[in-house]
């Protein structure tokens, strides 16, 4: 395979990390390369080398065989190197057009845009990939998967040589990551070549020929897909095994003690109806869309219901807000941690105990710091966060690290029910494995979790029972002998076949 790019002993440092140490890299024209390792391993920083967002200390990087050097992202863009980020670029008051070909519209000899044939442009670039999005419609109007889409083609507008993609299907449907996949095999095909950073290993074994392996800033191994197995990628991620991601658990048939009854909400979910048992792990599936997340923050207070009851043994209980779900110790656990999970400006310290502030205070309301500093350095201890310190900002953690530090500050409320939602979003399997193991210690110590995910796998390894949402309404129930990826997704889907199934028991109130 004729080579296109290659990074030869790229180094680069920031204060305290050295995050890429001498990593060299090469790729063939045509060809995706699969980047993976955890989160701090070095992938990002990379790639961002890459395509023109940092500068290397050392080493050089070569395009069809010449010497490049990037001081912007536009340098690498016009040397034929596009990068979709993480973090959407997107301008949501602008219109789709306008952030497909920003700073690229068709100009008049005024330098005056043309409206007119800029929409046309763009439509007819949307219909080459068969996307039906109107021109004009604001960006705010689409949905996180229509967005993350639109980033991907900005970038292949631009028509680059090669498409580095860091985690493209974090915010995507299924049919979505279809569509995608679709699209990158037939521009492969074309020529382009990419770089795919996932976390997502079975991703790797679907669109890579072949699997470049990071870890702690070095290039630990470059083999051909076909040559491995999501075992021995995860081991070389982690430099361990780790055999049985999920665990294992013995759950006894504990009582019911907290009930949630007739939830609705015109437009999000109507008449919700279930129970939990203490130690068990509760899974709630359902497509994009179904009411999952809406139900969560309904039970928590951030979200009003219009009616519905929730009870906790046995008492009805009155929550208008969060701070009342806390009083009662009720966690919710959001799937957005960046955006309203955590403080990201402040040090983790203080992250550690915001939602239990009051039990640092005094008899006259005084923090009492050196409880603040032991607490903290304990729950960095007991969560294995990597930092050097907890005045370190949670903006500067790895995306695992800040996860974990989502699930240790909520310990401090001492939860007896923790709603968490997409629990291992955008987190490496090291971090999910340690995340997972902390969900087994909560249901051991008794406390009942329920668990949001879009992630079918998870689910089934993770949950005593299941919950299926279509629509806003729970539309089956699946026991975990009977636990399958079909009856899940029938459900989720609303097909009549699903509630033939053994397991359903919904759609009723409780007797």
């Amino acid at each position: 395979m004729e080579e296109l790019l290659s990074a030869e002993q790229i180094s680069k440092r920031f204060p305290g990390v050295l995050a890429v140490d001498h990593v060299s890299l090469s790729l063939g024209k045509g060809e995706i390369l699969a980047l993976v390792g955890e989160n701090g391993a070095g992938k990002s920083t990379l790639t961002q080398i890459l395509g023109g967002a940092q500068r290397p200390d050392e080493g050089q990087i070569l395009l069809e065989g010449r010497l490049v050097a990037f001081n912007s992202p536009e340098d690498a863009i016009r040397a034929g190197i596009s990068m979709v980020f993480q973090e959407l670029s997107l301008v949501g008051s602008l219109s789709v057009a306008e952030n497909i070909f920003a700073n690229r519209q068709p100009v008049g000899a005024l330098n005056n845009i043309r409206w007119g044939e800029l929409y046309h442009q763009t439509a007819e670039f949307l219909g080459r990939f068969e996307l039906d999005l109107n021109p004009h419609m604001l960006v705010k109007q689409l949905s996180m998967g229509q967005q993350q889409i639109l980033e991907i083609l900005k970038a292949i507008s631009t028509s680059p040589k090669v498409l580095i993609l860091d985690e493209p299907t974090s915010s995507l449907t299924e049919g979505e990551i279809a569509y995608l996949f679709q699209n990158i095999r037939r521009l492969q095909k074309e020529g382009m070549s990419f770089i795919y950073i996932t976390h997502k290993l079975s991703e790797v074994f679907q669109i890579a020929g072949r699997v470049m392996v990071m870890r702690d800033g070095r290039h630990i191994d470059s083999k051909p897909v076909a040559e491995v197995t999501e075992n021995n990628l995860v081991a070389m991620m982690v430099g361990r095994q780790i055999t049985d991601l999920y665990g294992t658990r013995s759950t006894s048939d504990r009582e019911e003690y907290f009930r949630v009854e007739g939830f609705s909400r015109r437009g999000h979910f109507q008449d919700i109806h279930f129970g939990l048992r203490r130690g068990e792990i509760l899974g709630l599936a359902g497509l994009v869309g179904a009411g999952r997340t809406e139900v969560g923050r309904a039970i928590f207070g951030i979200d009003r219901k219009e009616s519905g009851r929730v009870f906790l043994n046995g008492d009805e209980l009155l929550i208008r807000r969060p701070q009342d779900a806390i009083r009662h110790k009720i966690a919710y656990l959001t799937e957005d941690r960046k955006g309203q999970g955590l403080f990201l400006g402040m040090p983790l310290r203080e992250n550690l105990v915001a939602p239990s502030l009051g039990r640092f205070t005094n008899a006259l309301g005084f923090v009492n710091l050196s409880f603040i500093d032991r607490y903290a350095n304990e729950k960095v201890s007991e969560f294995a966060i990597a930092t050097p310190s907890v005045e370190k900002k949670v903006l500067d953690l790895s995306g695992g690290n800040q996860q974990k530090t989502l699930v240790a500050m909520w310990v401090g409320i001492q939860p007896e029910v923790l709603i968490f939602d997409e629990p291992t979003r955008g987190v490496d399997v090291g971090a999910r494995a340690e995340i997972y193991a902390k969900l087994r210690d909560f249901a051991a110590a008794g406390v009942g979790v329920i668990m949001i995910s879009s992630d079918l796998p998870e689910l089934i390894g993770m949950c005593d029972r299941i919950l299926v949402m279509h629509h806003g309404r729970i539309t089956g129930e699946v026991l975990r002998q009977d636990f399958s990826e079909a009856y899940i997704l029938s459900y989720a889907a609303g097909l009549e076949e699903a509630t033939r199934h053994p397991s359903r028991r919904l759609d009723q109130p409780p007797a």
